[in-house]
């Protein structure tokens, strides 16, 4: 039995998906041959085996999501994963909330300010950066054009230069789009005990 998770938590549930994932021992050498970038370069999940039936936009989707969430330089990961954060909590994407969430108290070796965040939502109290980051992922992902000249503002005070502006507009719109992918094709779940 499985039941639909609503609530936003760092505990990443699993991800089930309504199209049938592409089963890796009767992939086309062209699907094999997309999934031989993963995003983080890690294992292929279900996500993944799921977009593997469209190869030529994994292809280029999985170079450009680690691209721009784990290239070097400009915004730390932290804060990349902060941007990510923000959008997936506009999109509701429950799912992608608790892996940036996850991701960012593992790199901070911290979980206050996704505490913070889960607790009271957006008004809850950041450093001047985290503010400045997570209010511009908001906007930005509320509607493109709600993030105006005081973000842009924001983000400067906070000490942010143009690359690091750039990485925070990329994280954000990447799960903007990432978000909507996964509502469509899966839902987050918690696979309950049946009795075994």
């Amino acid at each position: 039995m499985t039941k639909v998770i609503t609530k936003f938590t760092r505990n990443v549930p699993h991800w089930q998906p309504r199209v049938k994932p592409v089963d890796l021992q009767e992939a086309s050498p062209e699907q094999l041959d997309a999934l031989k970038v993963t995003p983080s370069n890690t294992k292929v999940s279900e996500y993944v085996l799921t977009l593997a039936h469209d190869v030529e936009s994994l292809k280029v989707r999985s170079p450009l999501f680690n691209a721009i969430m784990y290239d070097k330089g400009g915004m730390s990961r932290s804060e990349r994963e902060l941007g990510a954060l923000g959008a997936s909590m506009v999109n509701h994407c429950i799912y992608c909330a608790a892996v940036h969430a996850m991701r960012h108290a593992q790199i901070e070796k911290s979980t206050e300010v996704t505490d913070k965040l889960f607790r009271d939502g957006a008004n809850a109290e950041l450093d001047t950066r985290d503010r400045a980051i997570f209010d511009f992922a908001v906007a930005l992902s509320e509607c493109p054009s709600q993030a105006g000249p005081e973000h842009m503002q924001a983000l400067k005070e906070a000490g942010l230069d143009e690359a690091e502006v750039l990485d925070l507009i990329l994280s954000a719109s990447l799960f903007g789009w990432a978000n909507r992918l996964m509502h469509v094709l899966g839902d987050p779940v918690r696979l309950e005990d049946s009795g075994k």
